[in-house]
This record gives structure tokens, C-alpha cells and sequence, in this order.
């Protein structure tokens, strides 16, 4: 009788078979920089690195003093707008995500990427995600259920400023914590006038304002200290245009700026570092801690990180 008591009280109250059970503990912080809790990709379409050295870019020119950076970064060999982003966003390159034209298609209609998205990823992992782009192709990024808040135009494509407005004011209202932001002048203006043209110089000195009013905007909604800033472009150019396998097209800026990433620091020291815009998926999702299950070509550049601990609490303005 006094066995049966016991087993319906453990029954009852299974506490009580065990009262020295362990209790459940928080794992620790994995993520590389742990000040880090939103990210911020910013891409200049066209931007070729030696004109965004070589114009007025005193912002630009500021994120390189405050933090780690190359100007030999690759994007694809295609070296054209949709896929590379899309190689930027996914991970892999454009044979695998299957995103190989380069414009509008037929009626408006949004064909998707063949592997995740970094806003995918992100929304599964329970962070809020934004796109603002200037350029309508942008809809193939935009898969359903992935953005929180989402801008596309529906023109072909429409102004820097314009497109800055729109991050603004999604930043003032809701600080997400991905946020991809794509400013389409550059490469326009490349298209028309030229590349390194004093049109498109004056193009990229625009983009560079731009940049700085949307950091001001995370300053403004005191969120900058916790955002890695990551500054990029899709290709660069030559002549009117851009395209496979000219180094003058597919050699991309890529800037790291936050709380514990290395200050003022030339990522090509590494002579066997080779950064490709993949890399941007994959770092993004590494500071994020967001687990990646499939395999990708992009990997985390942790080069970047300041593992001696001077810079994680130094700010990034």
C-alpha cells in the first residue's frame, strides 16, 4: 500500500522521483560578435572600387577608418545585376539559384531563387526583415512570408534619394534587424554616360550621401552601436556596360564597419583571403547566429572579428 502512495505521487508530481534533477541551462552566446544584434547590407549597383576610392566619399572613406574592408572583393563571372544579387543574398552562384536573367520578366512575374534567401533564413531564425530597392527585377528577391517590410518599385527603376527615403523611414518606424538596402544610380548613370564618367562620379558622391543619411537614420533610432554595416556592390564596369569576366566589372568594394570588427583594417593583408559576394550571405548569417542546413559557396569571414577585445565597445561613428 505504502509503494502504491509513492508511485502516485511520482505520477502526480514527477518532481518529486528526482528532486536533484538538473535544471534546464541557457546555452552561451555563439555568435562571433556578440554586440551585434541587426546587420545592414548596403549595395551600390555598380560601384567599381577604384572610383568609390577616388571620388568625393567622405562617408565611405570614414567606414573604412572604422573598420575592415578589400577592394579586391569578386562578384560572379556574369558580373550583371539580378544574379549577383541573388548570389549576394543566397550564398551560391547563379547556376545553382537558377536566377540568370537580368530584367523584367513578362507581366510583371516574380520567379524565385532555387535556394533560401538571407531574408528566408533570417525570418525561420525569428528576426524581422526589410528590402528596399531601386530597381522592379528586385521583386524575384522578394519571397512571400520573407520580408516584414518590402519596397519594389513597380518602374524599371527610380532614384537614390528616393530609395533612401523609404530605408529612412523603415528604420525610424521599425529598426529591423536585417535590412538590405539597393542603391541604383551608379550603375545607371554608368550605363548612359559611362563609367568613371564625371556623370557617374558625381553619381557615386550621391550614393555616398545617401549611405550617410541611413546611418544617421540608425543613429537617430540609437540602434547603430548594435548594426554591422556591410557596404557592397554587384559589379563594376567599363566603357556603358559590364560583363563576364572583366576585372574591371567584376571587382567589388566590400566594408565591415560595428562593435567588435576590426578598426581601419585591409583585409588583403591575407594573401590567401579571397572575398566573393557569397561571403556577404554567409557573414551576415554567422553574426546573426543563424544556422545555414544546405551548402552554400559563401563562408564567414571571421578576419574580421577583433579577437583581442579592444574594439568591441568602441563606436562606430
Amino acid at each position: 500500500m505504502k509503494r502504491l502512495l509513492i508511485i502516485a505521487l511520482i505520477l502526480i508530481c514527477p518532481a518529486l522521483a528526482y528532486p536533484e534533477a538538473p535544471q534546464p541551462v541557457t546555452p552561451p552566446d555563439t555568435r562571433p560578435l556578440p554586440n551585434i544584434h541587426k546587420v545592414l547590407i548596403i549595395s551600390v549597383d555598380g560601384l567599381r572600387p577604384d572610383l568609390a576610392l577616388r571620388a568625393n566619399t567622405p562617408v565611405i572613406h570614414t567606414l573604412l577608418a572604422t573598420g575592415s574592408f578589400t577592394f579586391w572583393a569578386r562578384t560572379t563571372a556574369e558580373s550583371v545585376t539580378l544574379p549577383s544579387h541573388t548570389s549576394m543574398l543566397t550564398g551560391v552562384q547563379p547556376i545553382k539559384h537558377g536566377v540568370q536573367w537580368n530584367a523584367d520578366l513578362p507581366g510583371g512575374a516574380a520567379v524565385y531563387p532555387f535556394y533560401p534567401t538571407i531574408f528566408q533564413l533570417a525570418k525561420k531564425a525569428g528576426y524581422t526583415t526589410a528590402m528596399v530597392a531601386g530597381k522592379s527585377k528586385f521583386v524575384s528577391l522578394a519571397v512571400p512570408g520573407s520580408l516584414d517590410w518590402q519596397f519594389v518599385p513597380t518602374e524599371q527603376k527610380i532614384d537614390d534619394p528616393d530609395v533612401t527615403a523609404v530605408a529612412v523611414k523603415i528604420i525610424a518606424e521599425h529598426q529591423p534587424d536585417l535590412l538590405f538596402v539597393h542603391l541604383p544610380n551608379v550603375d545607371g548613370v554608368g550605363h548612359a554616360k559611362g563609367w568613371s564618367s564625371l556623370q557617374q562620379m558625381a553619381a557615386i558622391e550621391q550614393a555616398d550621401r545617401c549611405i550617410g543619411e541611413i546611418l544617421a537614420a540608425l543613429d537617430a533610432a540609437k540602434v547603430r552601436e548594435q548594426t554591422m554595416i556591410l557596404v557592397t556592390a554587384d559589379h563594376g564596369g567599363a566603357g556603358l556596360s559590364h560583363g563576364p569576366e572583366d576585372a574591371r566589372s567584376r571587382h567589388i568594394p566590400w566594408i565591415v564597419v560595428g562593435a567588435g570588427i576590426r578598426r581601419g583594417f585591409d583585409l588583403t593583408i591575407y594573401g590567401d583571403l579571397q572575398i566573393d559576394t557569397e561571403d556577404t550571405f554567409a557573414t551576415t548569417a554567422a553574426v546573426l547566429g543563424i544556422p545555414i542546413q544546405h551548402k552554400v559557396e559563401g563562408k564567414f569571414i571571421d578576419q574580421i572579428v577583433d579577437k583581442s577585445g579592444q574594439e568591441l565597445l568602441v563606436p562606430v561613428k
